[in-house]
């Protein structure tokens, strides 16, 4: 008899039924619009620009001394901003009945190679060098290992979590790490939404969780 051993982290992500399959982001499927699209008359400067011009933002110093590509400084306004932005997001979950939870930032392998393909580690994961330890690309990856060989009994689920963290990624082969900006960045912050639940549930979980993300941006 032939025994077939299968390694699942090579497995890629199963779609909803729900979705439709297209060849690429141009058929994308418009779900709801909230709101009317408003394009003013005054000159729209990009991003990065407009962050620099409001003293805001340091890009150049970050790239060329400190850090290199993928990297910035926040400053002033700017960056209180950024900090009540994740408080709001934070609080708004809190009062959602998830419980709030800061991760480790470091996890070890068994962990990584848990919850990521080996491709993906190659391509986001920063290891530590000569400890069995690498940054954490997002805080599901601490939170989720935090479960890791437990028994979790019927009665204890739904948990609901959510947490903060800074994120650390490589990035290797990304679209836009060469750009100046915020985007696809090696280091940015989050404030994540963990659900464990059985999986029949999963779906309710799911549109709770993406009108949750509505209301924030709403807000």
């Amino acid at each position: 008899s032939l025994i077939w051993l299968l390694d699942t982290r090579s497995l890629p992500n199963i779609i909803h039924s729900s979705v439709p399959i297209g060849k690429d982001s141009s058929e994308n499927v418009e779900i709801k619009k909230i709101g009317k699209p408003f394009v003013p008359k005054y000159e729209i400067f990009h991003h990065a620009e407009l962050a620099e011009k409001l003293n805001g933002a340091d890009f150049d110093t970050a790239r060329e001394k400190t850090s290199g590509k993928g990297f910035y400084f926040l400053k002033g306004k700017l960056a209180i901003l950024h900090t009540a932005m994740l408080s709001l997001a934070r609080d708004y979950m809190i009062k959602a009945g998830y419980e709030y939870c800061i991760p480790p930032f470091m996890i070890k392998s068994d962990v990584v190679t848990g919850v990521m393909s080996f491709a993906d580690i190659e391509a986001m994961m920063y290891k530590i060098e000569g400890e069995d330890l690498y940054l954490i690309g997002t805080s599901e990856h601490s939170m989720i290992g935090r479960f890791m060989d437990k028994t979790i009994r019927k009665n204890e689920i739904p948990i609901t979590l959510t947490s903060y963290s800074p994120c650390f990624r490589k990035e290797v082969g990304a679209h836009g790490i060469e750009e100046k900006g915020f985007y696809r960045l090696h280091q940015f912050e989050k404030q994540e939404m963990i659900v464990i639940c059985e999986p029949e549930d999963s779906y309710k979980w799911y549109e709770k969780m993406q009108q949750f993300t509505v209301d924030v941006f709403k807000a």
